[in-house]
């Protein structure tokens, strides 16, 4: 099983992937490109849709369309290419915090996460939007004295949630109660070793830091190394299974596709790096996939 382009085109910094199960399509951002994409991965067709400010992450809703977190609010599109409707504020400073990654839970809520571009404040945070009672939306910071958001999921049940902080090598874990939509029991669930002093691309003793992540119907945990080439997937308790090579240097987000929820897909970066990075790897900045045994979790959609 090996990798295989989606987009053709390279993306600066891709994230946020879903797969649309009505559309049959996959989605994605380039946050500083300030787009949102889509695919039909059948026909080999991407649209793109530029938005005003730098989109962190987007969910598909019940109704039709998307919610997205871009770098000034939480937006409401009806439509693909349609009006923006704000929804939401959150309570940062835009000028040096902008929308990360972030998805909804089984019951709908969005949550977003923040990066702290200064990277001197740790004043990313991660936030809940509830838009169900159809008043005004109900907006909870659940956590927060991180650097960089990243690596947001859920157990297959439900009752355990994962939030990565990039810059800082390492996963939280939190007991979660859904209806409550209450977090308890806070643990770090992976430690990774930080990147070495003087490290480029051609060394190969660094693993990489973890950034966006994705749950198989297991509960493992598939999580993109950036700067590792790797995508790791590990056990509920913890254990590396498996170590996936990626085709890029900088892997950014995978999730799971297709009919049978079989196909990875992974976003990954190409912006900030090196000419002799970028010539080692020219596919940096594409998405790519491979087939895998094991079908992952569908995306929850955002109710409003």
């Amino acid at each position: 099983m090996t990798w295989q382009a989606v987009s053709p085109v390279p993306m600066e910094l891709g994230e946020s992937p879903f797969w649309h199960p009505h559309e049959q399509m996959l989605y994605w951002v380039d946050i500083p490109g300030k787009k949102i994409l889509r695919a039909n991965v059948y026909m080999g067709s991407v649209e793109t849709w530029d938005m005003p400010s730098e989109p962190g992450c987007i969910a598909p809703a019940q109704s039709g369309g998307l919610v997205i977190a871009l770098r000034h609010g939480v937006f409401r599109a009806q439509v693909w290419g349609g009006a923006l409707e704000h929804i939401a504020t959150l309570d940062y400073d835009t000028s040096t915090v902008r929308a990360n990654d972030g998805k909804c839970d089984a019951l709908g809520r969005f949550w977003v996460g923040t990066i702290d571009e200064s990277k001197a404040h740790r004043a990313a945070a991660l936030y809940s939007i509830d838009c169900r009672s159809g008043g005004a939306p109900v907006v909870e910071r659940k956590a927060g004295d991180a650097l960089t958001a990243n690596g947001l999921a859920w157990s297959p049940d439900g009752s355990t949630l994962y939030w990565a902080d990039t810059p800082l090598h390492v996963v939280h874990a939190w007991d979660y109660e859904v209806n409550g939509n209450t977090l308890a029991g806070h643990r770090t669930h992976l430690k990774f070793a930080p990147k070495p002093a003087g490290w480029d691309f051609q060394q190969s003793a660094y693993q990489g830091r973890p950034d966006g992540a994705a749950v198989d119907v297991h509960g493992n945990y598939y999580c993109a190394m950036f700067e590792g080439r790797l995508v790791c997937k590990f056990a509920p308790d913890g254990t590396l299974l498996a170590e996936i090579a990626t085709p890029a240097q900088c892997p950014t987000m995978p999730c799971f596709g297709g009919e049978d929820l079989k196909t990875l897909y992974l976003t990954t970066a190409r912006h900030g790096r090196s000419a002799q990075e970028l010539q080692a790897f020219p596919l940096s900045g594409c998405v790519f996939s491979r087939r895998v045994e094991t079908a992952g979790l569908p995306v929850n959609f955002f109710a409003d």
